[in-house]
């Protein structure tokens, strides 16, 4: 299982150019809301965990935090620096988060992943986060993630035959918009964090065939697929596709928004 993770999230250091155009950017009610439970303020210090190309860094630097990140992928690092060589107050670190050492006696007042904290050792991010942080400190993540509400796009339900056939696996459903799980009592499980708060998002993105086939082409389970799964998939959804007036898909968005406070005495 540890194995499959660190193989797969290393995937996606091949696709960085493809991540950054095809990726969605999160909406700005995310950032308000973080900063509004984390208290957070311009010049306050933040250590984002996988910025990859930097989809949520550049919201949270435009707001004036100094963040630090910290992004496993070369690539994607690489990718980070030059698009947010505009805010100075923007390091972007090339490294693993779980072996990661900051400065001597540096802490930060916010510990942040989007759709990065999934891919964080389980056995180790609770505590990793809590020592970056300073006492009365937050962590804070998030994913984006598939929703299907009930008037969604029927294209996904019958693209699930083609995966069928390719060996791919069937996705038997999709949660609805703003009813993601949540991770509450993971957190307080880990004795380290309290007073945890879960806000749900949704939002809609229409995609062209390239448009989603580039999107696809960035999710680790696409990326590892053998060439002719990809070719017989992507073939088909244009196929399907191009039979549309206007040639679009629409694919649902959700994210929770985690925020919990550091116990300083666990």
């Amino acid at each position: 299982m540890a194995d499959d993770r660190e193989a797969l999230r290393a995937t996606f250091d091949s696709v960085a150019g493809r991540y950054d155009r095809a990726r969605p950017d999160y909406p700005e009610a995310v950032f308000d809301v973080l900063l509004r439970q984390t208290g957070l303020r311009a010049g306050d210090r933040v250590l984002e965990i996988g910025c990859a190309t930097g989809k949520a860094t550049r919201p949270l630097a435009e707001r004036g935090l100094r963040l630090t990140c910290v992004e496993l992928g070369a690539e994607l690092a690489a990718a980070a620096r030059e698009n947010l060589a505009g805010f100075p107050d923007v390091e972007v670190v090339n490294a693993p988060f779980e072996t990661w050492r900051p400065p001597e006696g540096a802490t930060f007042d916010a510990v942040v992943a989007a759709t990065a904290w999934h891919w964080a050792d389980p056995q180790l991010r609770y505590r990793r986060a809590w020592e970056l942080l300073r006492p009365g400190g937050h962590l804070a993540f998030w994913a984006a993630v598939h929703v299907l509400p009930a008037a969604g796009d029927p294209i996904f339900l019958e693209l699930q035959d083609v995966y069928d056939e390719i060996g791919a696996g069937r996705v038997e459903a999709w949660p609805r918009p703003r009813e993601l799980p949540d991770l509450r009592g993971e957190i307080l499980a880990s004795g380290l964090f309290r007073r945890v708060t879960v806000t749900q998002f949704d939002w809609e993105v229409r995609y062209d065939a390239e448009g989603y086939v580039d999107l696809l082409e960035t999710f680790s389970g696409h990326i590892a697929m053998r060439p002719w799964q990809r070719e017989r998939l992507y073939a088909e959804i244009r196929r399907r596709l191009a039979e549309r007036p206007d040639g679009l898909l629409r694919r649902h968005w959700g994210a929770a928004l985690h925020v919990a406070s550091r116990i300083d005495g666990p």
